[in-house]
């Protein structure tokens, strides 16, 4: 087994190797696969035949691929797209989990969002970034 093992590492050498692009590739084809054992209809499944094998295949040739600074850019450019729809999702969930505990107010001056504690009927609220000052009810 250490001989396979030495033998891999050697062939790896310069080769660009697995990321966080080739993870998802992984992962996407293990739930198309699992999803095509559910699915009995001949059409559908030969389509996810086709997109699980396309996946595994480009997975691999970018794992062997010895053009590394193009692996780097295409993972770069994964990492940017994960980080707006994780960001996306993180900043729904605060709103959603802050919306029942306070109320966000824009400054009709310099529109600079000021969150207010619920509940406190109609306060007078002094933007911190013009100064300028107004009623709104929590």
């Amino acid at each position: 087994m250490n001989r396979f093992r030495e033998r891999f590492q050697r062939f790896m050498i310069g080769r660009y190797g697995m990321d966080q692009l080739g993870q998802f590739m992984v992962t996407a084809a293990l739930v198309l696969i699992v999803i095509n054992l559910l699915i009995r209809a001949a059409l559908p499944s030969m389509i996810l035949d086709a997109l699980e094998l396309a996946l595994l295949i480009g997975m691999y040739l970018r794992m062997f691929s010895k053009n590394i600074g193009k692996r780097y850019q295409e993972n770069q450019a994964y990492m940017g797209m994960r980080f707006y729809i994780t960001e996306y999702w993180r900043k729904l969930k605060f709103r959603f989990s802050e919306g029942r505990r306070y109320r966000i107010f824009k400054c009709p001056k310099c529109s600079q969002k000021i969150r207010i504690p619920r509940g406190h009927g109609k306060v007078s609220i002094h933007c911190p970034k013009c100064g300028t000052d107004f009623v709104k009810k929590t």
